[in-house]
């Protein structure tokens, strides 16, 4: 006999259509329901709408008409962005760019919540967490700036180097330059905030294993390879799995307020490119074919690389 629960059987639930069951759901969480409705609103509105706009990816778009009425052209806005002469240019600009702020950018964070745990003062940790992450929440514009006088030839950085007998160097209008001066920005803004998820995650740790360890004899180093690290390898995959699914979209705001034309040959990337090609140019198709891309291959990006975590360390996003 079939288990029963309530006055249906279970096999009667189980042949229940998926609005049958929504019904019942509604009526009975109705309050829950009402809580989620803004939520539900708003990824409607802002994130799945907006995407009916992807049709202009595909078509001879015209400001003056509506979006679904030109012609349609399949993938020749992507074909034409493939064959142009910036396309390897933008790719390895934003592949390098991204990869270097991933490299440098990445550990620090966890370094930083490691070395701040083996601190003891806690008025010093509480110091200097603080001092860290505040420029997470200074403007971008304001960083910019900041860089752009630190950088300058008669700025700070060109000031220190002068004190120790080197010749001045103006940073902004080298492009080889360029990524060193980002990445560089990127860490300091950045790694404080960063860390915040990762001292949590240190914060959790039982105690009792590292009273355990030291019983043992254990090393500072010891404690760190054995329980630190392993207690929050879930963590530091999730938020590495996180930034590699935005690999593709490095900060355009920071990238658009640091670059010129002179720098163009290692600071343009795909989103500033999308930029001068929709806003300036007035190519709405083309930017919507090189924005459609660009999501396309930060979305292979990241389900590979869950895949892969999945299979190496067993913790993954999904």
């Amino acid at each position: 006999m079939p288990r029963t629960i309530g006055t249906k059987t279970a096999v009667n639930i189980m042949k229940e259509s998926f609005f049958s069951r929504l019904k019942n759901d509604l009526h009975k969480h109705w309050i829950l329901y009402l809580m989620a409705l803004p939520a539900l609103v708003y990824f409607a509105v802002y994130c799945y709408t907006p995407m009916l706009g992807l049709y202009t990816a595909f078509s001879n778009y015209k400001i003056t008409s509506g979006i679904f009425s030109g012609s349609f052209v399949g993938f020749k806005h992507f074909i034409d962005f493939f064959k142009s002469y910036y396309f390897l240019r933008l790719l390895r600009n934003t592949l390098l760019l991204s990869l270097e702020v991933l490299i440098w950018g990445f550990p620090i964070p966890i370094i930083f919540a490691l070395v701040l745990s083996e601190i003891k003062s806690n008025s010093f940790r509480k110091v200097a967490q603080t001092v860290t992450y505040l420029p997470h929440f200074i403007s971008v514009i304001v960083i910019c700036g900041m860089v752009i006088d630190f950088t300058s030839m008669n700025g700070l950085i060109n000031a220190i180097i002068q004190a120790f007998g080197g010749e001045p160097i103006a940073f902004m209008t080298k492009p080889e330059w360029f990524r060193t001066v980002y990445v560089g920005s990127e860490i300091w803004q950045k790694f404080g905030w960063n860390a915040v998820v990762f001292i949590a995650a240190l914060s959790a740790i039982d105690i009792s294993q590292f009273e355990a360890a030291h019983l043992d004899g254990a090393s500072r180093w010891q404690k760190i390879r054995y329980i630190s690290l392993p207690s929050i390898l879930p963590v530091i995959v999730t938020v590495l799995l996180m930034q590699v699914g935005h690999l593709m979209s490095i900060g355009f705001e920071k990238v658009f307020n640091l670059y010129s034309p002179v720098t163009y040959a290692t600071a343009d990337i795909i989103s500033t490119f999308v930029y001068r090609q929709g806003i300036l140019g007035a190519n709405y198709s083309s930017a919507a074919a090189i924005g459609l891309f660009n999501s396309a291959i930060n979305l292979i990006l990241v389900l590979s690389m869950n895949a892969i975590s999945r299979k190496l360390t067993e913790n993954s996003l999904w």
